[in-house]
């Protein structure tokens, strides 16, 4: 098969939608050498996270296009001459390009719908914006992918796609969340960010809606340190204001310029993983964490009880001191977090490469047919 993929986030995305496309192209690649994998890129830049470029075939603009990439994204893709030559178009995170030749059969992953569930999070624009190419996408595609149950729920709600034309194939985690990891490896990240020997760890964009405070407030009065790894956002000044008005500037850290393989190492140097998001499509970082072995406490709705499994621990993302409790409860008992941590792992085998190879080839050898 040749199959090409909208690659903006898999070369310019650090985080959820560009982890995900990373991950998916590698796990075909693995799994499928025989393909031929085009990746479509609106600006130049080295491949992140792969060492074996020579299966990919990387499209770029040339000439003006280089200057309205954003354009050729949606309109330019279809006139290059690869894309006559493609039996699969995959748009990676709810678009596809505008113009494919109709013998180009055309899939789309949904990742959620946030900005139709919590518009206040998004300007009218933005919002205007991504409800016309998701809308597009699903009326012109021939399989329309979502990475959850509830993402599927959401399409069919907001989308008014029927059930039946959605296929649910879960999402992976890179294999640097996989490995086994060496105490002088550990240690050494460890001393790198001056981590201490016990810490709560949340890892993702501090934005509203990933609620941080919350969480920094349930470990107030804990006998504990929270490191929080991501981008920061407007929201993170009210935590930091928080932190300054109750003087816990020493319980709280905030880490940046972390690689891949360090972010692994301090998920397994985390004495538990808190992630009390009030909304997700999917949630890839508590698999990242089960697959590390670090108990996770997630919000006890939505997506979270699909990706975290029956024996993580859930909380009611708004009650502060429920999240706290439940905290506390796992720093004090060893015997039940190794519990915890050992079941998690063997719930995370549903999303493993093999799975998760099997169910889209199954899905592009259907469209083909």
């Amino acid at each position: 098969m040749k199959i090409g993929f909208d690659a903006k986030r898999l070369f310019h995305n650090n985080t959820g939608l560009g982890n995900y496309s990373r991950d998916l192209v590698r796990i075909l690649k693995t799994y499928y050498p025989n393909n031929d994998y085009i990746l479509y890129n609106p600006k130049p830049k080295d491949l992140p996270f792969f060492s074996d470029k020579n299966n990919f075939n990387i499209i770029s603009p040339s000439g003006l296009m280089r200057k309205l990439h954003f354009i050729w994204r949606t309109y330019g893709i279809a006139k290059t001459a690869t894309a006559k030559q493609l039996d699969i178009y995959h748009g990676l995170s709810g678009e596809i390009a505008v113009g494919l030749p109709s013998n180009v059969k055309k899939v789309v992953t949904i990742h959620d719908l946030i900005f139709e569930r919590y518009p206040h999070l998004y300007s009218k624009w933005d919002r205007k914006a991504h409800f016309k190419k998701f809308k597009y996408a699903v009326d012109n595609a021939d399989a329309i992918v979502a990475i959850s149950e509830q993402t599927k729920q959401d399409i069919v709600t907001y989308l008014k796609v029927a059930p039946e034309k959605i296929e649910v194939i879960y999402q992976g985690c890179a294999q640097a969340f996989k490995e086994h990891y060496t105490i002088n490896e550990l240690q050494t990240t460890r001393e790198k960010f001056n981590l201490p020997e016990q810490f709560v760890l949340n890892v993702g964009t501090i934005e509203e809606r990933k609620n941080a405070l919350s969480l920094v407030k349930a470990i107030k009065d804990l006998d504990t340190k929270l490191v929080l790894i991501g981008r920061k956002t407007d929201y993170a000044k009210s935590i930091d204001q928080y932190i300054a008005e109750h003087k816990i500037e020493h319980k709280v850290i905030f880490l940046h310029g972390v690689s891949l393989i360090e972010l692994a190492h301090i998920y397994q140097l985390a004495t538990v993983f808190a992630y009390p998001s009030i909304f997700e499509g999917f949630g890839i970082p508590i698999i990242e964490a089960l697959y590390s072995g670090t108990p996770v406490i997630t919000t006890n709705s939505g997506v979270f009880p699909e990706a975290g499994g029956p024996d993580s621990i859930y909380v009611n993302e708004y009650d502060v001191e429920q999240i706290s409790d439940a905290i506390s409860t796992l720093l004090k008992d060893e015997t039940t977090r190794l519990q915890i941590a050992e079941q998690g792992k063997v719930y995370a085998q549903k999303f493993n490469d093999e799975q998760i190879a099997k169910h889209w080839n199954n899905l592009y050898t259907k469209i083909l047919e």
